[in-house]
């Protein structure tokens, strides 16, 4: 039986206009994407249908290093058992929030052993909307690729963390912590990272999961999330929303950043929309709407499974090295344009921009802290 403090906490859920936007303009943004790939197969169409193969690694005297982000549930955690099988040497990132953080990495790395007993691991856990745990991350990874006595490079980084907050909760540097996990942590990890990628001496590839709930628009001037603490209600669909869309157009301008540059396609980016995925990522959410939501969704035959889910993911990870600057979505090596909004470059230099102002700031903080410190 539900509880009268549940009821009416699923009651002011229901009624508000975050629930309307997630149930409806979400369901209507994922129809609207299936469409685009259905119209894609017909010859009247200005796009046509774009869609790629699987490659495999590329040969080297060395395992292929792939960071993954979330990986101790859900989309990361099968995307790490499928990469760990296509012979990647799979580095394992777990939300360190919680307590239980440790734990799920041993059991995930364990369960991942089970299925493939070839699997090469290694687990560090990092809270992507801290910039210090991020910094410490990468340190951890470098001491680690030294030690090993392994190429000080990686061939793939895969931004999959991600929560659905639905209470507002602000991090140790002032963010809101949704938009700073589902985007500045990602923004960050990957400038962290860039140089490893840049010494890899084979093509090397960043992966973004974005999500359909990018169409939904996004006001400009909201774009780093400080001003979401304000409202009496916190708009937890609004700010998921933008925290995904920031992460295509970091990504789009980060792929033109780099074809700018002197070998050029050398480290590629791509943006990927898994689709609909039965994971814990709205565990947030009164747990009577989440099974009914998942339930909706099953019946529109629009709800994967995980291991079904991460195709689009694999595809984008193992697409041919020149590939970048796509966006994956409906799984068989398949592509669709995303937004309107999020091909506008102007918007895109602005939120580069003040990305890197963030990005050198935390950066600055974490330098003075360590000499305090030392």
């Amino acid at each position: 039986m539900i509880q009268t403090k549940e009821l009416r906490e699923v009651l002011h859920f229901v009624f508000s206009l975050q629930f309307i936007r997630m149930a409806l303009f979400w369901t209507l943004s994922l129809f609207i994407l299936y469409f685009r790939l259905f119209i894609q197969r017909f010859p009247f169409s200005r796009k046509a249908s774009s869609s790629f193969p699987r490659c495999p690694p590329a040969n080297t005297s060395f395992r292929p290093i792939c960071v993954i982000t979330g990986a101790t549930s859900g989309l990361g955690k099968a995307a790490a058992y499928a990469l760990s099988k296509e012979g990647f040497y799979v580095v394992l990132g777990a939300h360190s929030i919680t307590g239980r953080s440790s734990h799920l990495l041993s059991k995930t790395m364990i369960e991942i052993k089970e299925k493939n007993i070839d699997a090469h691991l290694k687990g560090f856990q990092v809270d992507l909307s801290s910039f210090h745990s991020v910094l410490k991350f990468k340190n951890s990874l470098e001491q680690w690729l030294s030690d090993s006595n392994m190429h000080s490079s990686i061939q793939l980084l895969i931004n999959n963390a991600g929560i659905l907050a639905t209470s507002c909760r602000l991090t140790s540097e002032g963010y809101d912590q949704m938009m700073a996990t589902n985007y500045m942590g990602a923004f960050s990890l990957t400038k962290l990272l860039l140089p490893l990628l840049r010494s890899s001496p084979v093509p090397s590839r960043i992966v973004n999961v974005s999500s359909f709930t990018h169409l939904n628009g996004v006001d400009e001037d909201a774009i780093i999330g400080k001003c979401f603490s304000r409202p009496k209600q916190y708009p937890c669909a609004h700010i998921y929303e933008y925290s995904k869309l920031c992460l295509l157009l970091f990504s789009y301008e980060l792929h033109r950043q780099l074809g700018r540059m002197h070998n050029s396609r050398h480290v590629s980016v791509i943006a990927v929309d898994p689709g609909a995925v039965e994971t814990n990522i709205m565990r947030e959410v009164p747990s009577c709407i989440s099974h009914m939501a998942f339930m909706v969704l099953k019946l529109l035959f629009l709800l994967q499974s995980p291991e079904n889910g991460v195709s689009s993911i694999l595809d984008a990870a193992l697409a041919p090295p020149e590939i970048s600057g796509l966006y994956f979505f409906g799984g068989k090596g398949r592509t669709v344009k995303s937004s309107a909004l999020s091909y506008n470059m102007k918007l895109a230099e602005k939120l580069w921009t003040t990305s890197c102002d963030l990005f050198l700031a935390s950066e600055q903080a974490a330098s003075l802290l360590a000499d305090h410190v030392s």
